[in-house]
């Protein structure tokens, strides 16, 4: 039997972990919120690229990238030597796409000042993905294996995936033929064959194959981004951000007919690009969950899916409304009943549009719980009592359980 036989690796630092394996090292510094935490690792920190070099020299002082020898060889370099490490990193994470970044600008010459503009970097959509696979796998690995699949529904339709029943052909069927049933009804009718060989076949008696259909799903996941979701002492919209792209990833792996939106809600409201997640921090203070809920059904009514829904993640009762002059009516304090007034109308609006809601609340306070009583009992949806920790199984787990939804 032929042996291999492997020798301990003496090639360039910078070659020798995966970038995955930083990638998740770095995922608290690339999602940052503006949460600042005093036990955190990563503190003060932006999108430059001197920010993103101090996360990197962390990662790798941490234990977290690289095994035993090589964090012994990373140990022992001068510190002149560990910034051409971390160059040699960003270009790699540059060359395998997990992220772009652009070069400071040269002085010219007429400039006064400090004429050299600091510079930035941002995570592709590879790099996007791939956290958000982190995140799926993160969130899903503690519940067990999943059958994760398309939307089935309690509906029978003419189609490929069969489940053992059949019926009669009806115009506009799929011609996917049961050819068993199909002759048993000839022979009910006519009996045995005759020695010709020939068939009497008759539009009656065909008959095709059942299938399960299965729906599409258009989804809006309405994400508050108002400046409680960092407040008293935890941040809830790091977690939240981990969610979406979770669920962005399981949609776009596991359902490619559905689709998924985005739209960030705070004292106003709007969509944003699920690639421009990671760089979302949180807003101004006020909750306008009306308007969000006013961004949310103008993308669900450009969809022709199946179904649509909106699932709300929030820590806050509604607190803002936008006038129709575009001003910004706010009161934080309790419900405010005009507020509160509008925005049922908009749920209501939502119930008639065929839309559900399902709210995720990270806060437990009487006047939230009280506002989402009132919207799920309005419009059939489900609330849920969770935490940043729980967030991602309640959520997740509530979009694959409707697959086996009827569709209304």
């Amino acid at each position: 039997m032929k042996l291999t036989r492997y020798t301990k690796f003496t090639g360039d630092l910078s070659s020798s972990f995966g970038l995955d394996d930083l990638m998740q090292a770095l995922s608290d510094f690339l999602l940052d919120s503006g949460f600042q935490d005093p036990y955190a690792p990563f503190q003060n920190m932006d999108d430059s690229m001197e920010s993103l070099r101090e996360a990197i020299k962390q990662a790798l002082e941490s234990g977290e990238v690289l095994d035993e020898d090589a964090q012994e060889q990373f140990d022992s370099l001068e510190p002149d030597k560990v910034e051409e490490l971390i160059d040699k990193i960003i270009q790699r994470m540059k060359d395998e796409n997990f992220l772009n970044a652009e070069e400071p600008a040269a002085p010219g010459e007429g400039d006064q000042g400090d004429a050299e503009t600091e510079a930035r970097f941002e995570v592709t959509d590879k790099g996007m993905d791939f956290l958000g696979y982190k995140a799926l796998r993160d969130l899903l690995g503690p519940l067990g294996r999943s059958s994760l699949g398309r939307h089935d529904t309690r509906y029978e339709a003419a189609g490929v995936e069969t489940n053992g029943s059949s019926k009669q052909y009806e115009f506009g069927d799929s011609l996917n033929l049961d050819i068993t049933a199909t002759l048993n009804s000839v022979f009910a009718r006519e009996g045995a064959p005759d020695g010709s060989g020939t068939l009497n076949l008759e539009y009656s008696d065909l008959h095709v194959q059942q299938a399960d259909y299965q729906s599409s799903c258009a989804t809006v996941v309405l994400l508050d981004c108002s400046h409680s979701m960092i407040l008293y002492g935890e941040d809830r919209f790091t977690p939240a951000k981990r969610v979406a792209m979770a669920l962005g990833h399981l949609i776009r792996t596991q359902y490619p007919g559905d689709t998924l939106s985005l739209v960030l809600f705070h004292d106003s409201a709007e969509e944003i690009p699920i690639s421009q997640l990671p760089r979302v921090k949180v807003g101004p203070h006020y909750t306008n969950t009306r308007e969000g809920l006013r961004v949310a059904q103008r993308i669900l009514k450009r969809s022709a899916k199946d179904m649509k829904q909106i699932v709300m993640i929030t820590d806050g009762k509604p607190s803002a409304l936008t006038l129709d002059d575009g001003r910004i009516y706010k009161n934080a304090f309790g419900l405010d009943p005009i507020v509160i007034a509008e925005t049922l109308e908009e749920v209501s609006r939502c119930k008639r549009a065929g839309i559900m809601i399902n709210t995720f609340m990270l806060a437990q306070d009487f006047a939230l719980v009280q506002f989402v009583q009132q919207v799920s009992a309005m419009c059939r949806g489900k609330a849920y009592f969770t935490t940043p920790q729980t967030l991602g199984n309640y959520l997740l787990m509530d979009f694959m359980s409707r697959r086996m939804k009827q569709v209304n």
